[in-house]
């Protein structure tokens, strides 16, 4: 189970992993490689990787951990998992490339299926979003903390709608014709839950693919605010290390004051 006294030892690692991002992010020149899915990948993402699984290590000799970076680990050894940490050592390689600043280090916590706890580092933006499902989710800032709390705000008549700045899916097409007038953002990575947790939009409707590691982290900060991250169609919450693959179903998220 997780012990809360992680959570800032967690932010620390986040923090530091940004470092190596940004220490990449600087340099006039970078090598970008082309994993097996067709997915990009930078010495940004191995070096975040490595600074993260070190640390998780020392922290938690006997937790294992999943990254995207890893090795495959074989279903037969993941399904015995009752605990582990799911890392996307830097989400949003594309924003990373395009040099947006919309990137992010998530780390999560999954006990039993369910992301329980998660950082959310975005280094660019200076903005660290973190929390667990006992103790609440928060926004550090430029030195200052918050805690993300459920916004007294009426259901807006013209939905906020955040979506994927690189991957806009037919399905979210047809879902936005049904849900008729909105004002949509585009955003990278799991910035689009994180803002659901501040109140700064309503809806986050992903109808295309995504793995385990886009989602955990930022869906443990938006339930820890009071928010919802649904699997498409139904109200069973989207889950984790359930099955073979790391794809998600499809999913629908509602900021706090949505649910």
């Amino acid at each position: 189970m997780f012990n809360p006294v992680w959570l800032e030892s967690i932010v620390d690692i986040a923090v530091a992993a940004g470092d190596a991002i940004m220490t990449v992010y600087a340099t006039d020149d970078f090598t970008i490689d082309v994993k097996s899915d067709d997915s990009p990948v930078t010495a940004a993402d191995l070096a975040s990787h490595n600074v993260i699984v070190a640390a998780l290590a020392k922290l938690t000799p006997n937790i294992p951990i999943l990254s995207e970076e890893s090795t495959t680990i074989a279903w037969d050894e993941r399904k015995q998992w009752q605990s582990y940490w799911l890392i996307d050592p830097l989400d949003g390689t594309k924003e990373f490339i395009k040099r947006n600043g919309e990137f992010t280090v998530n780390i999560a916590f999954i006990h039993q299926g369910q992301a329980i706890a998660g950082v959310v580092y975005a280094p660019v933006l200076d903005k660290c979003y973190f929390g667990s499902h006992d103790g609440g989710a928060w926004l550090k800032q430029a030195g200052t903390q918050r805690p993300l709390v459920k916004i007294d705000l009426d259901k807006q008549a013209v939905p906020r709608v955040v979506g994927s700045r690189s991957h806009i899916s037919p399905g979210l097409q047809t879902y936005l014709q049904a849900l008729g007038e909105h004002e949509m953002k585009s955003v990278g990575s799991s910035l689009k839950f994180c803002l659901l947790a501040e109140g700064e939009a309503d809806i986050y409707p992903r109808l295309g693919l995504t793995s385990e590691w886009d989602t955990a982290a930022a869906q443990a900060v938006l339930e820890s605010a009071g928010g919802k991250v649904l699997q498409y169609g139904s109200e069973t919450a989207l889950d984790y290390n359930q099955k073979s693959d790391i794809l998600n179903p499809y999913f629908i998220a509602y900021a706090p004051h949505w649910v």
